[in-house]
This record gives structure tokens, sequence and C-alpha cells, in this order.
């Protein structure tokens, strides 16, 4: 409630008649204001008379007896103060080109370099100007030729065979588990089926990491050579360990929506020097500009790589990223912790939905619980499965909850939509039926206990209604632009 005095707007004894109410919401929805304006026209006075914290509102929007969701579920980690600051330093200076400074100790790039490294593991670790340059630089520092086959998953996003697809090879997917994870069984039978196929990038797709051990002691056997996507994968653990040390290489990300957020960005690790020397020659590290890398190879992987046989691809990270990025590093543990410390009550909730499962990842696993995966039996959605779960999303999305169907006919992580590849011959059956019921929701750092229990409330409220044969949508305003 606003009093009277709040209409009056005395101040040192002169009162301002409220001729006007102007209700003002700031982008973030955590504060509201009431100002009142002058009635005099020449004065035009705006004076804050109150600022109030509306907790009801901030989430909730009533729509008859049912909640929408307020908050943009796209909502990124915001870059802290300290990266901030330090992009604008690196602005103003000019010097965006990572290798436009006197020396390595000048360069936010080879400073972000050497603090990731040191935080996953690696020997070495290079950034660049995304995850899926990483994944490229991957195949082609393994030797990857034109028209050579190269083992993924089936089910990831579409960066990783595009990639592939980049380095002039091709695809061959293996199937998934209702987990989301490499399927080991059918990984062997896909290397028996492809006795030329040398190369295997596991993606740990939504942080879901598949059996490592297993997976690396066969392609040993098997003469493959594994490579790891981490795009999804920074923070989480195996056996208390980063990922990307089973495999020889393995690339990270700074997508927006990952652990770090830089826009776009990337970097590719490795603890073997002759790789890590091309990798740095095809991101366009010529001359003597190798001097300028704290996680710089030996005098000999350089010899060989910048002797002019590796062509300059320029995918290098720039001054202002890197400067975004360093002071991230720092929180990844804690953010890790308060992101599981909801996930687990979330998926525990969601699993008590009929037809609804959340799978566990392996017991050597520790999660970073930024979003939730789960899976609906076919039966909940009733007896055409495409007609109810497109149902599921358009109620959804009508109380403000944009849900993600894995197999829906426009996802990017749909393998029937990666038409510059070939189509597996088998048309990945499990996949395809796995991914055609998993649905996928980000759980956003800055949101509050209140919208995660909207959420909640409109995904059981949506699985009812079309379980119950209910598949009308019923739109209702929604307070962010999607």
């Amino acid at each position: 409630r606003v009093g009277r005095r709040s209409c009056s707007a005395r101040s040192r004894g002169t009162a301002y008649g409220c001729s006007k109410l102007i209700f003002l919401a700031s982008n973030d929805l955590q504060t509201t204001s009431f100002l009142a304006a002058s009635e005099d026209s020449k004065k035009k006075k705006m004076v804050k008379v109150y600022s109030l914290l509306f907790v009801p509102v901030i989430s909730a929007l009533s729509a008859g007896s049912s909640r929408s969701l307020r908050k943009n579920i796209k909502m990124p980690d915001p870059v802290p103060p300290a990266g901030v600051a330090g992009a604008v330093r690196a602005m103003e200076s000019g010097r965006l080109f990572r290798y436009n400074v006197a020396s390595k100790e000048a360069s936010e790039v080879s400073k972000v370099e050497k603090e990731f490294a040191d935080f996953t593991g690696h020997k070495f670790a290079l950034g660049l100007n995304s995850c899926g340059s990483a994944i490229f630089l991957m195949l082609k520092c393994a030797g990857v030729n034109f028209g050579d086959e190269v083992l993924t998953n089936g089910f990831t996003f579409t960066a990783v065979p595009s990639a592939i697809v980049h380095a002039g090879a091709k695809p061959v997917y293996v199937e998934t588990t209702p987990g989301y994870i490499v399927d080991v069984g059918d990984l062997e039978k896909k290397i028996d089926a492809h006795p030329n196929c040398k190369y295997f990038v596991v993606s740990h797709m939504r942080g879901k990491i598949a059996a490592m051990d297993d997976i690396k002691a066969l392609c040993e056997a098997k003469g493959v050579l594994l490579l790891e996507d981490c795009a999804h994968s920074l923070g989480v653990l195996w056996n208390g360990g980063h990922t990307g040390h089973h495999g020889a290489m393995a690339a990270f990300s700074s997508q927006s929506y990952k652990m770090l957020n830089s826009g776009e960005g990337g970097f590719f690790v490795t603890d073997d020097d002759f790789a890590h020397a091309k990798a740095m020659a095809y991101a366009g590290a010529y001359e003597v500009l190798a001097d300028k890398h704290e996680c710089r190879p030996c005098d000999a992987a350089l010899a060989e790589a910048m002797d002019g046989s590796i062509p300059n691809f320029s995918l290098r990270m720039h001054e202002a990223t890197a400067a975004m990025l360093r002071p991230q590093i720092l929180t990844i543990e804690k953010r890790r912790a308060e992101y599981n410390e909801r996930y687990y009550r979330i998926a525990d909730q969601l699993r008590a939905l009929p037809g609804v499962s959340v799978e566990e990842q392996l017991p050597e696993v520790t999660i970073v619980g930024d979003s939730v995966q789960f899976n609906v039996e076919a039966a909940a959605l009733g007896a055409d499965l495409d007609e109810g779960a497109n149902a599921f999303l358009a109620k959804c999305e009508a109380r403000g909850l944009p849900v993600e169907r894995f197999g829906a006919a426009t996802n990017a992580r749909n393998f029937k939509n990666w038409k510059y590849a070939s189509q597996p011959l088998c048309g990945l059956p499990v996949t395809a039926d796995i991914i055609a019921r998993a649905f996928d929701v980000r759980l956003p750092l800055l949101f509050d206990e209140e919208d995660f229990e909207v959420m909640l409330e409109i995904i059981s409220d949506s699985l009812a209604e079309v379980a119950a044969g209910d598949l009308a949508v019923k739109e209702a305003e929604v307070a962010y632009a999607r």
C-alpha cells in the first residue's frame, strides 16, 4: 500500500498535487517504484516516493487460478563487475588483438589460457572464438583428412557434427541411452562396422557423462583416438577430476548458456606439446607470436608446427573476451554448489509427476545442475505422441515457460535435422524414441524459489491437461519478450 503522504509528496512544506501516479518496474522485475508527477507543467518534477519489493509478483502473473512465469528463462549468468571492468579497459586501450601486447604477461588471453588450464588440470589451453572452432581444431590436430569417418553421439548439438563436416569428414552416429549418454555397446558395434573409422568425438551433452573409463579402454583396444566435446561439462567432475582428461584433446565453451559466459568463445585443451603447437598454428600464431603464450609448448613442437605447412584459420580469442572470462573461473565451484542444491530438489519434484522420469547420472559424476532434462512416457502424451508433446510445449509457452523438446522437428539437437551430412542408415531408432519424449528446461542462477515453484506448477498442470485429453491452449499475457 502507498499511504496518503506518498500521494501528497510533501517536501519542505511544499505540496505537489498528484495528477498522475506512474508505476515503474526495473528490468529484472525485482523492485518497483512509485513516482508522483507534479501538476505544475513548468516544474515537471518527478519525486520518488516509495521503493517496494513486490515478492508475490516477481515471477507469477495471475491468470485466473493459474500462474505464469514472468522472467526470461534464457537469462544467462551475468559477467561479474571485474570482468566488465577488464573488458572496458581492453576496449579503451584499443589493444583487442591478443598479440598486440609487449609480452605474454600483458595479454588477457594468455593469462586466461593459463588460468583455465590450471583450473581444469591440463598442461595447455588455447583461447578461441568458439567451442565449434576448438572441436574443428581437435580433428585437424588429430590428423583427420577429407573423407574420413568420425564417430560421435547421435544425440548432441548440431555444432558437433558440423565441426566434423567442417574438417571434411563424415559423421557416424552412435545411439544414446535414456540418460542422454553414449551407448557403449552400440559404440563397439559401430567401430566394428566401420573399421576405417579411427576417431571418436564423445559429446558430454547437457553435462551428462558416459562411462568414460570403459569408453577409453574400448577406444584404445580398437585403435580409435578419443576426443572430448566438453562444451556443456565445465565444472562437472569424474571421480573428482575435471572432464577432458580421457581424450587426447578436449574442447570447452564460453557461449552464453555455459558456466563461462562471453557470448561466444571456447578453449582447446591438451597435455600434448605437438598437438598444442599445431592448434596454435591453425588458430593464427604466426611468425614468432608463440612467445606471447604462457601456455607455450616445447621448441621441437613449435619448430614442426610453424614450418609453414599449417594454414592460418584465424580462430583466435580477443582480449575483451578473455577479460570477461577471467573472474568467472574463480566462481565456477561456488555456482556449481548453488545450482546443484536446487537441481536435486527440482528433479525429485519432477519425478513425483505421473509418467515423468529424471535419469540419475553415473555414480562417478559430480554434476552441474544448471538445467534439468526429463523423459515423459508416451502414454502420458496421448494417442498421438507428437500432437500431445506439441500441446504440452504450447501450454507451457502460453504461461511463459519455454520448454525444449529434443526430438522436435525444428530442434538443432535432433539428428534428423542435420541434413548437411548423410543420415544414419539405421535411423537411430533408440535415440529417435528417447528424444521424442525428452524435454529440457534451464534453471537460471538468478531465479528465485518462487520462480521454480511456478515452473513446476506449469509443467505439472500442462502434463495433467494433456494426459486428460485437453490439448487446447489458453493464451495468457506474459511479461517478458521471448
